[in-house]
């Protein structure tokens, strides 16, 4: 079965100097690009990842030192890939949690711009492990009835990935599934972005996993002490969490999908403020009595005595009066 694609669809994978998404670099990346109509386009290069290789992943990939020292880095190639992979939407064998993150962090590494706003994703991995629940050696034997020869090679991998889709649009075509809620749907169809909410069910907000959505589409903490908990929430409780993890040895794509999170949540909370009432010093002053009043109040609030008239002066009329008054007779 041929896809229906309305847009290319570059199916990509990486060979790497481990797993570290923060801290391992790309070896080699192959990448095809099916375009709408069947067309095909290929791009496969090895990368210089300008540090060594640990043993134990030239023995799973098979590229050693040797290989890359004369080769360029992801910084002097990345234009070409972002430049290659242009519009198209995304797709791989573990891609969501694995390829994608680790492509995302090279590029932010090299400063290249590229954005996955509006792409879809479809990681053919997780419609094998939904419906079947194996490897992609396994998977390539089970769906194309073939063994994969030069397996762990890029674009050996990346061609045994493009075959065995197809052949599960085929397999599971009309054939139902149920969700762990019980759900029953028809996931598996030749469409894109149904493939991208199928394969996506985990709801990564960053690829790496640290941040998953919730039920209610909320960024949520998915590691730790605060696993579980809305990120905004988070910010209220603890704002010092933010720049633990800016500092912390967190993939580069998982620290600008969270400041992103914490800028808008610093937007939301000063757009608060300034819709709440105003308590400025000039509506305090507004409110506050002035002297005059304030000693009003409290005259009114103590015993008032009549002032005493100041005595007129002693005459001597006066004293004849008095005089007559008291006087002996």
């Amino acid at each position: 079965m041929e896809l229906n694609l309305r847009r290319p669809l570059a199916f990509f994978d990486l060979e790497t100097t481990g797993v570290n998404i923060a801290t391992d670099r790309i070896v080699e990346i192959a990448i095809l690009k099916v375009l709408p109509g069947g067309g095909e386009e290929v791009l496969a290069m090895r990368v210089n990842p300008k540090r060594p290789i640990p043993a134990e992943s030239t023995f799973f990939h098979g590229i050693r030192d040797e290989d890359v020292k004369d080769l360029k880095g992801f910084d002097e190639i990345g234009q070409e890939v972002a430049d290659f992979i242009g519009d198209a939407d995304l797709a791989g064998y573990n891609s969501n949690k694995f390829d994608v993150p680790m492509l995302m962090e090279e590029f932010l590494r090299a400063k290249i711009p590229f954005s996955l706003e509006g792409r879809a994703f479809v990681d053919v991995q997780n419609i094998f492990h939904q419906m079947e629940q194996r490897t992609l050696k396994a998977a390539y034997k089970f769906y194309c009835q073939e063994d994969l020869t030069n397996a762990h090679t890029a674009e050996a991998d990346v061609r045994a990935t493009y075959s065995v889709l197809k052949a599960q649009l085929d397999k599971y075509e009309g054939v139902a599934f149920e969700n762990k809620e019980g759900e029953v749907s028809t996931p598996v169809v030749n469409d894109v972005e149904a493939l991208h909410q199928f394969t996506n069910l985990s709801k990564p907000v960053d690829f790496a996993g640290r941040l998953v959505y919730d039920q209610d589409g909320d960024p949520t903490i998915n590691f730790g002490k605060h696993k579980g908990k809305k990120v905004v929430d988070v910010f209220e409780v603890e704002p010092s969490y933010y720049a633990w993890m800016q500092n912390g040895d967190f993939p580069l794509y998982t620290k600008k999908v969270l400041e992103n999170i914490w800028n808008e949540y610093r937007n939301a909370r000063k757009e608060q403020k300034a819709a709440a009432p105003k308590n400025t010093e000039a509506a305090q002053t507004a409110n506050r009595p002035t002297a005059d009043a304030k000693t009003k109040v409290e005259r009114a609030n103590v015993p008032q005595y009549k002032k005493k008239e100041k005595a007129a002066p002693v005459t001597s009329d006066m004293l004849k009066a008095l005089q007559g008054k008291f006087g002996k007779e």
